[in-house]
């Protein structure tokens, strides 16, 4: 079938086989031309490995230390006539690659959130690998159902105490205007947010795979958190999501000290701000990522999801002397070169000034629509999207 973007919001409704396939290349041509990663992983599970930071993280393991990879993912499959979703033909292209550099990579596909999914994968790991020495966290859903008590939790995305007025830009229109969101109404909000989004089926995962015996000595286990600038504040950080956030990056001494007689450790990230289809969804984001974009791509420091990760096991996971840098507050910031002083007053300043008509000046919206597209194998020069195309495309470790 042809396949065109299909765009409902923030959502694209379509996803492209070919052009997955090209960003998938894309990504592990950008590691392979960054050398190996001298005593990087060699087994590793990534819970939310099929788009964005997890998908980047097991390319980068894969393709930069010919790590062995399990990926976890709920993704919805191709079938005749229906695409399927992005996160599917991803992780179909990057099985295919792997497999034919001589690599091992399977996946499974399933809520990541229930405990059945977390046995499944322990089976696999001991039937296949018998122990893994990183464990990738890199779940964003807006839903889970608890695995202990069935209770459905739904997150949602709110300031805490104050409404909040702000600028916010449609990515498709450019047009930019003011936006008000009210706070959350009840307590109950920012708990189900808490379990949807905080540390607590990290802690599960961790502790099934340890009692399990798939853990490895010396294991690493990492998950993603992001901080961002003091504009995004009332939305992020000091909204419902901050508070999973913190929740997540609070979880890290519990896992430590659960991992410590393997001489274990557990980190979290603070990536940068990236386009990501859960980040297109957060008012506010898209305007500021756009004007990030272009400063730092002025600065020739721009980087994208696959460099992000890239560096962060080159560069803090997996260092030469064996040392990772952390903040004051233990915390792993490859958001580094975003946060750089800067960075930040140019884009506070660009923010000032941004309206409809200057947008496409001062702004890299063109950029980010891009970014938005490849996420769903759109946009890609090398694609021809006016063809036929195979929509029914499987993982070659899935049966089902």
């Amino acid at each position: 079938m042809i396949i065109q973007p299909r765009v409902r919001g923030f959502i694209c409704l379509t996803s492209h086989p070919e052009g997955t396939a090209q960003n998938i290349k894309n990504q592990i041509e950008y590691v392979k031309s960054k050398g190996k990663i001298a005593n990087g992983p060699k087994k590793v599970l990534v819970i939310g490995a099929s788009t964005g930071f997890g998908l980047a993280s097991r390319i980068s393991a894969a393709f930069g230390s010919d790590a062995a990879t399990i990926g976890v993912f709920f993704e919805k499959p191709a079938a005749p006539g229906k695409p399927g979703t992005a996160g599917w033909y991803n992780s179909a292209a990057f099985e295919a690659e792997a497999q034919a550099a001589g690599l091992y990579a399977k996946s499974i596909n399933g809520d990541a959130f229930s405990d059945e999914v977390k046995a499944k994968t322990i089976e696999l790991i001991k039937q296949d690998l018998g122990q893994v020495d990183l464990v990738v966290y890199s779940l964003a859903s807006p839903r889970r159902t608890h695995p202990k008590t069935g209770v459905a939790h739904a997150s949602v995305l709110k300031p805490i105490g104050q409404p909040f007025t702000d600028k916010t830009v449609d990515f498709h229109s450019g047009v930019v205007s003011d936006i008000s969101i009210n706070p959350v109404e009840s307590d109950e909000d920012i708990a189900n947010t808490v379990a949807v989004m905080g540390g607590e089926d990290w802690k599960f995962w961790i502790e099934d795979l340890k009692a399990g015996g798939v853990l490895a000595d010396g294991v690493k286990t990492v998950a993603y958190s992001y901080i961002g600038p003091e504009l995004t504040y009332p939305i992020y950080r000091n909204g419902t999501i901050g508070r999973a956030k913190d929740d997540l990056e609070g979880t890290v001494p519990a896992l430590n000290e659960l991992l410590k007689d393997l001489n274990g450790v557990s980190y979290v990230s603070v990536n940068k701000a990236l386009v990501t289809q859960s980040s297109s969804a957060i008012p506010v984001v898209p305007l500021y990522i756009s004007l990030l974009y272009k400063v730092m791509k002025e600065k020739g420091i721009h980087e994208g999801t696959i460099e992000q990760m890239q560096r962060l096991f080159a560069e803090r996971l997996y260092t030469a002397d064996g040392q990772v840098a952390v903040d004051e507050k233990g915390r792993i910031r490859v958001d580094d070169w975003e946060m750089r002083e800067d960075v930040q007053e140019e884009v506070a300043k660009l923010w000032t000034q941004a309206t409809t008509e200057n947008l496409e000046e001062i702004s890299d919206i063109q950029g980010y629509r891009d970014e938005f597209f490849h996420l769903f194998g759109f946009n890609f020069p090398e694609v021809n999207y006016e063809a036929d195309t195979n929509e029914v495309v499987n993982v070659p470790s899935i049966t089902e």
